[in-house]
């Protein structure tokens, strides 16, 4: 026997409508590229949403055809997230930190039609648009008057005068929830990029959870500021669920210095930001040195890679905002988990409370985890032991974009679990804690040695900025860790200084061998530290005394 509800298909274009009848003066605000700051509306942002919609119809674009975009967070950018997808074509968010020879291979595999692009992006632009054959039109994000002239690229067209001769007025077409609706690649570390093809379901069903209390708790009282791009998984989801609830949005478009999200947030009155570690780092930096505090930021949420205990302490013990550490993947929508405290452990001690704040957090209802071990058997929930860690559930994918393998663990009973490439633990409530990825872990005399801990004690040091640990190749214990850093600016630390540092923080066997001190640590596309480059670099290392 059915149900007898009524059969309506969970898609996106049901979200921007939501904004705009019930939300509709709730402000959308953005730094422009030009620097300014754009003040709309989401009703307004609905609006032009249907003249993208109508614009891709006029363009003759297929169901399912890809719209790329190459652009910071900002209000044209969200347009063209809930015109490109609620009409039925598929939003493709490219990475532009990416080198220009993996943009334009990712554009060709995407098969993208029309591609949009930030002016900041235009010498990218220029060094691919010849190797992209698919693309038949490229729109600049811009005002008609600021379109480049000796640009060089066919049909180059201003956003504004391409949606401008349309209809605000549009039917948003209904079909199948299970139909795509964006696309993200992953960053390539590992080979050529994958195609993450996420549906109208699927990102319904994740926005729906991500603002749930014990998740990302967003609200109509809320002013978001998503540092996290909006070509970086689709901003964590951000862009959806602030729809959902109609908070106001806050964009800080190409300026993600300390100083300008600082201003941004102040001048705003910014309740809630979402970011890596990497830009709360410079942030916060920024206002150790000028003695600056917070008039509104409540909460924040860090992920992309693991958040440093002092990063934490700082924002909640010098600055009264709460952290929610999180953990999830391009391939998860992205998010898998989010570490807020049970009712439990509100009466613990601050030790207490921060060892479980340290952790990337609980499962989030939609996604499934477990850990096992090499044989594939299921591991338990004690907090100590360790695993390979896999998920499943309807935000997770099945498969990549034409992809040619499937890429799921099948268990006993034939259902597909996606390896998610870390080596975690789980407690007994539930709490993921990444120790490591799989090909990131130092295995030294038979035992494993977490790099993320052997990170995160150096760059509690009050002279350290950024930290990277690697295994190197040693004649007795196969690897031994050592710790790459980078210093803040004017602290001096020795590296005998260093070592004695982890003296008490961690066992004597997982300290560190040596101390290589560094300009700069290679980051990818993503903020992510690039351990494989940095292994490169020090591939004529050898160990002292070796």
């Amino acid at each position: 026997m059915l149900g007898l509800m009524q059969d309506q298909p969970l898609l996106i274009s049901s979200l921007i409508e939501f904004a705009d009848c019930h939300h509709g003066d709730a402000e959308i605000v953005s730094r422009r590229v030009e620097g300014e700051i754009h003040r709309t509306t989401w009703r307004e942002v609905a609006a032009r949403s249907r003249q993208v919609a109508n614009a891709l119809d006029q363009e003759q674009l297929a169901f399912g055809d890809r719209v790329a975009t190459l652009a910071w967070n900002g209000y044209r950018h969200l347009e063209l997230y809930y015109g490109v997808s609620g009409s039925g074509r598929v939003l493709h968010t490219i990475n532009p930190r990416l080198h220009p020879d993996q943009i334009a291979w990712i554009a060709n595999h995407a098969e993208d039609q029309i591609l949009c692009f930030d002016l900041s992006f235009l010498p990218i632009v220029k060094a691919m648009h010849a190797r992209c054959p698919t693309v038949r039109k490229w729109i600049a994000l811009c005002d008609a008057d600021k379109l480049p002239t000796d640009s060089g690229l066919p049909n180059l067209e201003s956003y504004e005068a391409w949606i401008s001769t349309h209809s605000q007025k549009y039917d948003w077409p209904s079909f199948d929830e299970n139909s795509a609706s964006s696309m993200c690649y992953t960053s390539g570390t590992t080979g050529n990029p994958k195609g993450a093809l996420y549906s109208h379901r699927s990102t319904m069903l994740h926005a729906y959870a991500s603002a749930m209390p014990d998740v990302m708790a967003m609200s109509a009282r809320d002013s978001v500021l998503p540092v996290v791009p909006m070509f970086h998984v689709n901003a964590w989801g951000i862009p959806y669920s602030a729809a959902l609830v109609g908070a106001k949005l806050v964009f800080p478009g190409p300026a993600l210095d300390g100083k300008s999200v600082f201003e941004l947030i102040e001048t705003e009155k910014v309740t809630f930001a979402a970011g890596v570690p990497t830009v709360w780092q410079m942030m916060l930096a920024h206002m150790q040195a000028s003695d600056l505090k917070f008039s509104a930021l409540k909460r924040t949420v860090i992920g992309g890679s693991a958040c440093p205990p002092a990063m934490i302490s700082a924002f909640q013990q010098q600055y009264g905002v709460e952290v929610l550490h999180a953990w999830g993947m391009t391939e998860m929508s992205p998010l898998g988990t989010l570490c807020t405290l049970k009712n439990k452990h509100l009466t613990q001690s601050q030790e207490q409370q921060m060892a479980i704040r340290l952790k990337q957090g609980r499962g989030i209802f939609g996604v499934e985890m477990k850990i096992v071990d090499s044989d594939g058997k299921k591991l338990p929930w004690d907090g100590k032991a360790s695993g390979d860690l896999l998920v499943t559930g309807p935000w997770v994918i099945k498969s990549y974009f034409k992809g040619e393998s499937d890429p799921l663990v099948r268990d006993a009973q034939g259902r597909g679990w996606f390896p998610t490439g870390d080596v975690a633990t789980i407690d007994a409530d539930g709490y993921l804690q990444i120790t490591d990825r799989s090909k990131d872990v130092i295995k030294s005399g038979g035992e494993w040695i977490s790099s993320i801990e052997v990170e995160n004690i150096a760059v509690a040091h009050p002279a350290i900025a950024m930290a990277a640990c690697i295994g190197v190749a040693h004649p007795k214990w196969d690897e031994r860790p050592i710790v790459v850093v980078v210093r803040k600016p004017g602290a001096e630390v020795l590296r005998e200084e260093l070592l004695a540092f982890y003296e008490g923080k961690t066992a004597k066997w997982q300290i560190p061998d040596d101390v290589v001190f560094a300009e700069a640590i290679p980051i990818g596309a993503t903020g992510k530290i690039l351990k494989a480059r940095l292994r490169e670099q020090l591939r004529d290392y050898k160990l002292p005394g070796i």
